[in-house]
């Protein structure tokens, strides 16, 4: 039996099957760039990134480095009561990259989870309003307010409720299928009737606190908006005194080519969530908002033992800079045209691309079983992406049909070619019927 056969089953003894949406048998003994190494020798390129969780890639030296230099000097002590210098220096430089001509503050946690939590706490708090408005098929975390923000999965909500009281959910601007069932996208009026409508209704606009955005819909299959929507929405939000607020845990540091991915629209967010790939694996998440917002809680309203602990600090401070000294927003524009400008050619050629669709390294191919209805193929999504793991490429579908293309910021042209060329030789053995035979289920989301 293969090294990893035996690991996989002796875990089956003691982990709780919530903890892991399954895919494949892969358990990685290493990773350095965009290369995973499991514990049998097998090599793979990575275009999932941990979950986007990766963004400068695996272990690159400068930020290694680092957090070796401050496990030397000092692994912990909370900053709930004390004060440590990566703290500091990574404070000011989440307030400047943000955007905004304003004054800004930041508040540190452990995960998108709990910053999104701080959102929650900190729009209701500085507001005095009690709702928060969200979308359909909204990620925002698995704490029980992200859970409660999020509308994307049963599993997440059945049999832990109730769930907190005060978040509604609208349709997502989707530009590629519309509303309640539609093939076709619908208009910004279309998009934003039902807000409208909940607001002269049933919900009091100055009872709401947040509108609460991902600017591409991440779990919910890297949908993109249609123009001119979230410029609308800001919009509303003003004439209501409603903070408009943007998740980037996904979307965020460098993942679309800008620290913010609210920047491609040219808004300014009252607060911008980041987690994931702050600290280039270790945990820390952030809230960065405009400073009258984030003075509006007294103390100890937002404090975590561990949070914004110095080796997680460090470790983004080095990442951050990282990124900086390798023009990593710039390479992430100019490799996403790259594999995008490739993608758009399968759309042409293949009968199951019904969509491409993304910004910079986060990009999304739909795949369907019918391109005039739109219709979504899980079955398919999943053969394709078990295909490519067979072939050393490692990625996965979700929100049904949708394959997640988010390789590392610093994934060389060879190897984001490379990986490209398996995606479409895949892509064309299913096209022939060579694929027929494949059993996936029990797979993804």
């Amino acid at each position: 039996m293969k090294r990893s056969q035996e690991l996989i089953q002796e875990e089956s003894h003691y982990f709780a099957p919530a903890g892991r949406i399954p895919y494949y048998p892969l358990v990685i003994d290493h990773a350095h760039g965009s290369t995973l190494t499991d514990v049998d020798g097998n090599e793979y390129l990575d275009l999932l990134t941990s979950a986007s969780a990766l963004n400068v890639g695996h272990t690159p030296e400068p930020i290694v480095n680092a957090i070796i230099a401050q496990v030397k000097k000092m692994i912990h002590y909370t900053p709930a009561y004390m004060y440590h210098e990566p703290l500091v220096h990574l404070a000011k430089k989440m307030c400047e990259i943000t955007p905004g001509d304003f004054e800004k503050r930041v508040i540190f946690g452990l995960t998108g989870s709990d910053a999104n939590d701080a959102l929650i706490k900190f729009a209701r708090g500085y507001t005095g309003r009690p709702y928060i408005i969200s979308f359909v098929n909204a990620y925002h975390g698995s704490t029980y307010g992200s859970i409660s923000m999020s509308a994307i999965s049963q599993n997440m909500r059945r049999k832990i409720g109730p769930l907190l009281p005060g978040f509604y959910h609208i349709p997502f601007p989707d530009s590629y299928r519309g509303m309640y069932g539609s093939a076709e996208p619908n208009t910004v009026e279309e998009y934003l009737a039902p807000l409208k409508e909940m607001l002269a209704t049933y919900v009091p606009p100055e009872e709401v606190a947040a509108v609460v955005i991902e600017t591409l819909q991440g779990d919910g299959g890297l949908l993109q908006p249609v123009d001119g929507y979230f410029e609308a929405l800001q919009q509303l939000c003003k004439e209501h005194g409603i903070l408009f607020c943007v998740d980037d845990t996904q979307q965020g540091l460098g993942r679309t080519g800008t620290w913010c991915s609210l920047e491609h629209w040219h808004l300014d967010p009252d607060l911008v969530v980041y987690g994931k790939s702050l600290a280039a694996g270790l945990p820390l998440s952030a809230l960065v908002g405009r400073k009258e917002i984030m003075e509006s809680l007294d103390r100890p309203a937002h404090i975590f033992t561990t949070g914004a602990n110095p080796v997680c600090c460090a470790a983004a401070l080095a990442t951050l800079q990282y990124m900086e000294d390798n023009d990593l927003l710039a390479e992430s524009t100019r490799k996403g045209k790259i594999a995008h400008d490739r993608m758009e050619h399968w759309r042409e050629r293949f009968d199951c691309v019904g969509d491409v669709r993304g910004l910079g390294l986060s990009l999304g191919v739909d795949i369907v079983a019918d391109k005039k209805a739109k219709t979504k193929d899980p079955h398919a999504a999943l053969v394709i992406c078990n295909r490519a793991y067979e072939k050393g490429v490692v990625m996965i579908a979700f929100a049904g049909s949708v394959l997640r293309f988010q390789p590392p910021l610093t994934i060389t042209d060879e190897e984001l070619n490379k990986a490209l060329d398996v995606i479409e030789e895949t892509l064309t053995e299913w096209q022939d019927g060579r694929l027929a035979d494949y059993e996936v289920d029990g797979q993804g989301w």
